[in-house]
């Protein structure tokens, strides 16, 4: 049985950054979606299109198909006072919010200035080329 649209697909995957790997399902139970459905991002599941079990594939993903390239409007600029009072940012330091819907957004800080710090709101793979090692487990 071949992965398409609407079949349970399970793989072991290891996602390497700027020759860095970032995440890892070793030592793990292997990630399971529902092929067709959106959950995970598109060059990848163009790319597992057509596996089958017991298949070995490593994918190089562009950003247009992962999580987009930097977009220079998702900078906002804050006032230092809306951090907490024992808080010392740095650049890169990951941070989280409540949206008013109730999401949780995370952003990274890009720039410290003197009385204001720079959000990224992009997500933390914006702009990077993916490379994954996949391993199908099972296709149902």
């Amino acid at each position: 049985m071949t992965i398409q649209n609407g079949k349970e697909v399970s793989f072991h995957y290891t996602l390497t950054v700027d020759g860095q790997v970032v995440d890892t399902s070793a030592q793990k139970k292997p990630m399971t979606y529902i092929h067709g459905q959106g959950k995970i991002i598109s060059g990848l599941s163009k790319a597992l299109e057509g596996l089958k079990a017991g298949d070995k594939k490593n994918v190089t993903i562009d950003p247009e198909e992962a999580y987009g390239n930097v977009d220079p409007k998702s900078f906002q600029e804050v006032p230092r006072s809306q951090l907490p009072a024992d808080m010392e940012p740095r650049v890169g330091m990951g941070l989280q919010a409540n949206t008013p819907d109730g999401r949780v957004q995370v952003f990274r800080i890009s720039e410290i200035k003197d009385d204001s710090i720079v959000l990224d709101l992009n997500h933390p793979l914006a702009g990077k080329t993916l490379q994954f090692d996949v391993e199908i487990m099972s296709v149902k």
